[in-house]
């Protein structure tokens, strides 16, 4: 194997670094928290991995294995299988984070109006690219968990932080999936998505990451207020 073949592992290592090393800060004790947060990421994997496997399947995206190790599983470089564990850890842990040292910064209301905006935004997305796999099935999945924990789940006192960490989060993710998406590691089928990007970045991705991390943070906190262990 040449070098190359570890850029997806090293962009992967680089983003659990930090986060795990200060985990153990005393102000914001992480690791007191892994006993609801590892529940919380791997419930969330299996929807997000079963859609990974069906969407390489289908060749709606590719992996470009000069960039990986050439293990896979199911179609998917062990990469992407770790993929599902350490950027929500690293994305939960800014969360964490926020919510220690920010701990006034609270607007439930203006984050649910701005909520309502994203929830019909993403709805009309959805239906007026329903022929674009991706960007269908992303806004519409991203519409629906939006709506459920807007009008169902006790998660409104929570919102501003998870905004606030979404937004600090997209600072790693623009190099990260930036990283991925110019070289490319992953490859998109331009027939399923919108074909508008940030740079290299799909705007799809933008939302795949607001989903992602509202799905983690959302049942991260339901095990956490419940204490059901």
């Amino acid at each position: 194997m040449e070098l190359k073949n570890y850029t997806y592992l090293g962009l992967l290592i680089f983003s659990i670094f930090f986060p795990l090393i200060l985990s153990f800060d005393k102000k914001v004790a992480f690791y007191k928290n892994w006993i609801y947060l590892f529940p919380a990421i791997f419930i969330t994997a299996i929807p997000f991995l079963i859609w990974d496997v069906k969407f390489t399947e289908a060749g709606i995206w590719s992996f470009n294995h000069d960039y990986t190790m050439g293990i896979d599983y199911k179609g998917l470089p062990v990469e992407e299988w770790l993929f599902f564990l350490i950027i929500p850890y690293a994305c939960m842990f800014i969360y964490d984070v926020l919510k220690a040292y920010f701990q006034n910064f609270s607007y439930p209301n203006f984050f649910v109006a701005l909520s309502l905006v994203f929830i019909a935004g993403f709805a009309l997305i959805a239906y007026l690219f329903r022929d674009k796999a991706y960007t269908f099935l992303n806004y519409l999945f991203s519409a629906i968990f939006l709506t459920y924990i807007i009008f169902r789940n006790q998660f409104k006192q929570h919102l501003s932080h998870f905004y606030l960490a979404y937004f600090v989060s997209l600072i790693p993710f623009l190099l990260i999936n930036g990283v991925l998406t110019y070289l490319p590691v992953v490859e998109y089928n331009p027939q399923q998505n919108l074909q508008l990007f940030f740079i290299s970045i799909p705007v799809e991705d933008f939302t795949y990451l607001f989903l992602l991390l509202l799905m983690n943070a959302g049942i991260y906190e339901a095990l956490r207020s419940r204490k059901f262990y």
